[in-house]
């Protein structure tokens, strides 16, 4: 009777877990550069005398799904869209180098080239500064130039643009870091300028996982309501003896 308990209610806990991960990347479908997690189930058998017919479900993290989203042209001069395998770098908050997809860049105040979120994009000698009110062009290389006036364009910097060799880890902050430490900028990476990555979930495979999901958290709630009636029906019949 317990066997069936510990499949039900273990299979129901990573069944949650899982409608957890697909909210998280339904709730992106919109976000410039977003990669969907994976996720799949595995058995992890129960340690301990006379638990060894005994086996959890558990849901685990596969990674990123790494196919690139579909590329939106805005002809907005500093959206950008990273092509191929290349990962714009950024300055995340704790100072460290980061990676990501999202290419919908700004000007703050001080003439910072930044993300939405307020962080330094890097180009090949560290944060990317702009003269204030000028004209920005980036090339298809990351190179960016900046146009004051009537004066000519003048070089301000280039993207760093790397390419990884090895599958990125998204962290926390939703940043993507390389167990390898910072990656050195590749010179063939190249970028789609006026245009912006979407991401790459689809809102229909998305939800129909959900429903399906769903669905077998019913299955497993029946399965423990079957074992409760099955183990009163014994006490019942034991107590009745």
């Amino acid at each position: 009777m317990d066997r069936l308990i510990y499949t039900a209610l273990s299979g129901a806990k990573a069944t949650l877990q899982r409608q957890d991960l697909l909210a998280n990347n339904l709730a992106n479908v919109s976000t410039t550069g977003f990669r969907a997690e994976m996720q799949a189930f595995r058995a992890v058998p129960v340690r301990g005398d006379g638990a060894s017919t005994r086996a959890f479900a558990a849901e685990t993290t596969l990674g990123m799904d790494m196919r690139p989203g579909p590329i939106q042209t805005t002809g907005r001069a500093l959206d950008v869209a990273a092509q191929g395998n290349a990962w714009f770098a950024v300055q995340a908050l704790d100072g460290t180098e980061a990676y990501t997809r999202a290419g919908a860049f700004e000007v703050n105040a001080e003439g910072q080239l930044v993300t939405p979120g307020g962080l330094p994009v890097l180009g090949d000698g560290g944060p990317i500064t702009l003269p204030l009110n000028a004209r920005v062009d980036v090339g298809t290389d990351g190179s960016i130039s900046a146009t004051v006036g009537n004066g000519r364009p003048q070089g301000v910097g280039r993207l760093k643009l790397v390419v990884p060799e090895t599958p990125l880890q998204r962290g926390a902050d939703g940043l993507f870091r390389s167990d390898q430490g910072e990656l050195p900028a590749e010179a063939t990476a190249r970028v789609q300028p006026g245009a912006l990555e979407g991401s790459n979930v689809s809102a229909i495979e998305t939800m129909v996982a959900m429903i399906s999901a769903a669905r077998q958290f019913e299955q497993q709630m029946k399965a423990l309501k079957s074992a409760e009636e099955r183990e009163q029906g014994a006490a019942k019949l034991l107590s009745s003896g």
